[in-house]
């Protein structure tokens, strides 16, 4: 964490930010004023336009949205639980889990909301308290259940789905019969972290989530969209995806992987309709691929950010201020590597 975590290749328990990797960028120097400048204006305005339920209401909103600011906020390296942002922070959790349904475990209105409000919830698994996470006087029934609670019900959700589509994936609804690398990702990116959170997460499901995506990723390294191999198109997001979960699955052997490493690699610069999200996913693709060019990506995309960043803090996008600022800063976050999904 968008989506930390996105993001998973961390502690099996993320709860000490003590336990990551140091807050250090290329060879070792402190993360550079820019990004720190770019991070500290975005947070200002997540924290300002976060309203009243958690939630943000620019664009795209749902708990997906949420678990995206929710990492972002984690990401940073402040104290989750007597920080700056300990009070939205908890905010956050709170809309994500009373947006799930105590008898599915489903969150939002699609299975993209679900995947990031998920990988939101396992980044903040262990890292938060939550003594005081629900507060006093103001139940809501059915619906002030613990983290951990809330996330083996995320992850029964995405199994009891994955178990009944024909692809062994995912698409819009829980019941979908078809599947696409895009929503996909999201969901198996939450389905690792939690499992790497300390959650059960049966390995079939994993198993077969990346025999789905290496079954769409061609010799050439590029990732098909939806219904088997071929459409590739615009591939850079999906590559990124390809690339991400073999590698936090810990599947590198796979000469998939080499083969969409090699496409991130070699077209990183290949611009994307939906350059916000190409950007979150490409970070850390690369990151986990091929630390040098993750570097020189990093260097040209904090450029990139500085120029484009609105007097207010905010990003604009396709997705609606919120949703964009915060894959921006999640796409800047492998400076801080805070995030137990960001270890490698």
């Amino acid at each position: 964490m968008l989506f930390a975590t996105v993001l998973l290749c961390g502690s099996l328990m993320l709860g000490s930010f003590a336990y990551a990797q140091p807050a250090a960028a290329t060879g070792g120097d402190l993360v550079p004023r820019d990004v720190r400048e770019i991070y500290e204006r975005g947070l200002e305005y997540l924290v300002g336009s976060q309203d009243e339920s958690g939630s943000w209401s620019d664009g795209y909103t749902g708990p997906g949205t949420t678990g995206l600011a929710l990492m972002a906020m984690l990401a940073s390296g402040e104290d989750p639980n007597f920080g700056t942002y300990s009070l939205p922070i908890r905010k956050a959790i709170r809309y994500i889990i009373r947006s799930q349904s105590g008898s599915t475990g489903y969150m939002g209105d699609s299975m993209y909301q679900h995947g990031f409000a998920t990988l939101g919830l396992s980044e903040a698994y262990g890292a938060v308290d939550e003594t005081d996470l629900w507060e006093t006087g103001s139940p809501v029934a059915g619906k002030e259940r613990t983290i951990a609670e809330a996330l083996e019900l995320a992850v029964r959700c995405a199994v009891t789905s994955q178990s009944k589509n024909p692809h062994n994936a995912w698409r819009y609804s829980p019941g979908s019969r078809d599947a696409d690398t895009s929503v996909s990702g999201s969901v198996l990116m939450g389905l690792l972290a939690a499992r790497n959170a300390g959650i059960e997460v049966p390995d079939k499901s994993i198993d077969t989530a990346i025999r789905y995506f290496s079954s769409m990723t061609g010799d050439n390294g590029a990732v098909g969209y939806s219904g088997g191999l071929g459409g590739f198109g615009q591939s850079i997001a999906r590559s990124s995806i390809a690339c991400l979960v073999y590698s936090i699955a810990k599947r590198k052997d796979l000469k998939q992987y080499e083969s969409a490493k090699k496409y991130v690699v070699a077209n990183m610069t290949e611009s994307s309709h939906y350059a916000e999200y190409s950007r979150y996913y490409l970070a850390q693709a690369l990151f986990q691929a091929d630390v040098d060019a993750w570097e020189k990506w990093n260097r040209s995309t904090i450029r990139t950010l500085k120029a484009a960043q609105n007097g207010d803090g905010s990003f604009n996008g396709q997705f609606g201020k919120p949703t964009s600022t915060s894959l921006n800063l999640l796409s800047l976050a492998l400076n801080y590597r805070f995030l137990p999904i960001y270890e490698r």
